[in-house]
């Protein structure tokens, strides 16, 4: 191992050459100084706080499924139903206070096309809560 004396008496030098470290420094100040002013928000805004555990158990609303399958059948909480019976039982519904929230369950295989029929239908009967239930993905 060789070592620079940098004198002629053949001791080692023991100055730390700081370059390098001052190079890096700068660096990342010059990081620093870019990135700090995008880490604050310009607009200040108090959010609400929310407790989830006392909303769901004190008022829970009820819900109403409606289940399309693949062949363009309506199913209103399991039972079957025709489309104007649908549109009667969901105007019913609508007049409720509060008013249930309305889950669609489709097939995989359904068409758009059934599937967005109940969603107009409900819209158009006064429904304000519209939803679709779908399976977890697994990894």
């Amino acid at each position: 191992m060789a070592f620079s004396t940098g004198n002629d008496s053949g001791t080692p030098m023991s100055e730390i050459n700081v370059t390098p470290l001052v190079d890096v420094m700068l660096v990342l100040l010059i990081i620093f100084m870019i990135t700090a002013p995008l880490m604050s928000h310009k607009t200040k805004v108090e959010l609400p706080e929310a407790n989830y555990l006392t909303r769901e158990t004190d008022n829970p609303k009820p819900t109403i499924t409606i289940a399309v399958t693949s062949d363009g059948r309506y199913f209103f909480n399991d039972e079957p139903v025709t489309r104007e019976l649908l549109e009667s039982r969901l105007s019913v519904e609508a007049q409720k206070v509060p008013q249930p929230l309305v889950n669609i369950r489709g097939d995989k295989t359904a068409r758009y096309r059934f599937i967005n029929d109940v969603v107009n239908i409900a819209q158009a009967q006064g429904m304000r809560q519209v939803g679709f239930v779908a399976t977890r993905e697994r990894n």
